[in-house]
């Protein structure tokens, strides 16, 4: 006798078939972070992210104003410092193909990472922040989402968690109407997946201000200067204006205070920097980073 696929027990039946064959596919997509040595649910392989990185920077570019000429003296600053935090921290030991870039967008505050080393600071970050080592912080935090493959893990989180939702949209009724005036199961298990990849990014950037902290301390700046980022974040939104469930990001004050734990745990090294002063004449004459 065949199922009958309009009755619950069938449409139960193969909703928890497509649940199941998403979460077999989920947990076969594994590979061992070439830094961390960590293993990791990722969809696309290290060569595939590099070149996702390079065909899309273009794009988020000129959606961003373009870039800065590369002889302006800030576009030169921010590789060279790009460039410095590379050649001294862990990012070296990867197959990633960083590259740094300063968009002229003067009115976003923002900075964030392609896939395989794409990484991009916005004029309006830039000009709200006033040292190396917190151009360091910027940088080295978003190297971090590119070391720890956040994109890639995201992309097979959200490739489970939609064929989750169609599992959840096949065992419910064909109309997709609620019960008693309430959602629907499909738009439920939606709303719940989004929940989920909003929470993982959240964790993905506290886990990307660690790695800036560290690599801020291998260049041999001072890693509280990742404060005083934090500061200028706040200073611009921070966030609150919604229920920290719904914010991608930690609030400000929280990752102020994540800081300040992390580094109560583990004190900088004696000797660290702030740096030159950024945006100065001396400063672009003798922009030698690191010293």
């Amino acid at each position: 006798m065949f199922m009958d696929r309009n009755s619950f027990g069938g449409r139960l039946v193969v909703g928890l078939i497509i649940a199941a064959v998403a979460w077999m596919m989920y947990m076969n997509q594994v590979e061992v972070n070439p830094v961390t040595g960590e293993k990791q649910h990722v969809s696309i392989s290290p060569k595939q992210e590099v070149r996702l990185g390079l065909e899309s920077a273009p794009q988020m570019s000129r959606e961003m104003g373009g870039e800065l000429p590369a002889g302006d003296p800030r576009t030169q600053e921010v590789k060279k410092m790009g460039a410095f935090l590379l050649s001294k921290s862990d990012a070296q030991n990867s197959p990633w193909q960083f590259q740094f870039h300063l968009l002229a967008d003067p009115n976003t505050v923002n900075a964030f990472a392609l896939p395989g080393g794409q990484v991009f600071i916005t004029l309006g970050l830039y000009n709200r922040i006033d040292t190396e080592a917190e151009l360091a912080g910027v940088l080295g935090h978003e190297m971090g989402h590119v070391i720890e493959r956040h994109t890639a893990q995201q992309m097979a989180k959200s490739q489970f968690g939609k064929l989750l939702v169609v599992a959840v949209g096949a065992a419910a009724s064909d109309s997709g109407q609620s019960s008693q005036g309430g959602y629907s199961p499909l738009v439920l298990a939606s709303m719940v997946n989004q929940m989920i990849q909003l929470r993982y990014s959240r964790g993905d950037e506290s886990q990307a201000d660690t790695w800036g902290l560290q690599i801020m301390q291998q260049a041999g700046f001072d890693p509280n200067a990742m404060i005083q980022v934090m500061e200028v974040l706040k200073s611009v939104g921070g966030g609150k204006s919604v229920p920290q469930i719904y914010q991608t990001h930690p609030d400000p004050d929280k990752r102020i205070r994540d800081i300040k734990a992390y580094l109560q745990e583990h004190p900088p090294k004696p000797g660290l920097s702030q740096g030159r002063k950024l945006k100065t004449l001396s400063y672009f004459r003798n922009a030698n980073v690191g010293e």
